[in-house]
């Protein structure tokens, strides 16, 4: 297995992880206006997600700096092909940092309020339009060479917007929120956990109707590898093994299993696109793969050295914050839930004059 081949595996990898530990942030963030009713239940959902929430996007990070230094051909491409969506999705992120970081500065109710539609929104643009820009990256897209002989897209934002891509982005949507209802029932004890709950099974419905959609539509449709039906097969009995341990009340496995159709799903949609990373709709000829867009063999054993040695750090410190922060959260037990940290600015001690 050539050093191409292995990055294409560990990007694939890095979007598995980030859709499983972002997608549950994603659905909390559009869950809090159903399962939370006053302030301190709200604060209470949101202290699910504040140790974790901005390691969690540290997987976008990495997956991108690794696609731009193992494959800058797909980098360049796909910026130049999505640059509005992904600038859509960059803008409500950093509204949603934002609001996670600000909300509980102060107890004005009409801020707070503000801040909360900002997760809402900055919760749910990223949710629809990553499941939208990688059924694009799947289907393909038109391709043209520019002079400089570079792969450019060839065309507009609306014709990223086909039915196929818009279902792709229904599937991860709903996924999302089925998965933060999941977390939210691990995560809570109380009302919340009971109304996240009572909300997880609809949600899980939906998610499986037209996960099996997308799924069997990119198999008839993309797919040329028959062995990728297993994935598919495989996918649909861990998201129904989810919803029936959600059911009986194993909340621990219902969350392991969700995550794992979560993984199995981008693990899926990469192995679809082997040995391609960008196919041309239009002409196959333009199409990017794996070899024709990789950097150089010394830069991809570069990128190995250092990938063996940081990247298990990075798991391990990870995997010991989400077991620092293991327990239930109830929203009695929240502190002070309508002051503000910023309210009561502390006392200094007088300075005598003269």
């Amino acid at each position: 297995m050539d050093l191409a081949t292995v990055w294409f595996i560990l990007i694939a990898v890095l979007w598995s992880g980030y859709f499983v530990l972002e997608g549950f942030d994603f659905g909390v963030g559009m869950l809090l206006p159903v399962v939370a009713k006053n302030e301190a239940e709200r604060r209470a959902v949101l202290t699910t997600l504040g140790p974790v929430w901005d390691g969690n996007e540290v997987w976008l990070l990495v997956a991108g700096g690794a696609t731009f230094a193992a494959f800058p051909e797909w980098y360049a491409t796909m910026f130049s092909g999505f640059y509005l969506p992904l600038l859509l999705i960059l803008v409500a992120l950093i509204i949603r940092g934002v609001s996670f970081e600000y909300r509980s500065k102060l107890s004005n109710l009409k801020v707070r309020k503000r801040y909360d539609v900002a997760i809402w929104i900055g919760s749910f643009v990223p949710a629809l339009l990553w499941g939208v820009a990688f059924a694009n990256i799947v289907r393909g897209i038109p391709l043209m060479r520019a002079p400089q002989g570079n792969i450019l897209y060839a065309g507009g934002f609306f014709d990223l917007l086909n039915p196929y891509a818009l279902v792709g982005g229904l599937t991860t949507l709903f996924l999302f929120l089925t998965h933060g209802a999941v977390f939210l029932t691990l995560k809570t004890s109380g009302t919340i956990h009971d109304r996240a709950k009572k909300i997880a099974t609809p949600l899980g419905l939906i998610a499986a109707v037209l996960a099996v959609v997308f799924l069997v539509w990119t198999q008839l449709a993309y797919s040329d590898k028959p062995a990728t039906w297993i994935l598919v097969i495989a996918a649909a009995l861990l998201w129904v093994g989810g919803i029936i341990a959600h059911k009986v009340g194993r909340d621990g496995w219902a969350f392991i299993l969700s995550a794992a159709t979560l993984a199995g799903a981008v693990v899926y949609l990469f192995w679809v696109l082997f040995p391609n990373v960008f196919p041309a709709s239009n002409n196959p000829s333009l199409s990017l793969t794996i070899d024709n867009a990789s950097s150089t063999e010394y830069t991809l054993q570069v990128m190995t050295i250092v990938a063996v040695i940081f990247v298990p750090i990075v798991l391990v410190y990870q995997a010991w914050t989400y077991w620092i922060f293991r327990k239930r959260i109830n929203a009695d037990v929240i502190p002070s839930p309508d002051e503000g940290s910023l309210d009561y600015p502390e006392e200094r001690p007088s300075v005598p004059v003269g």
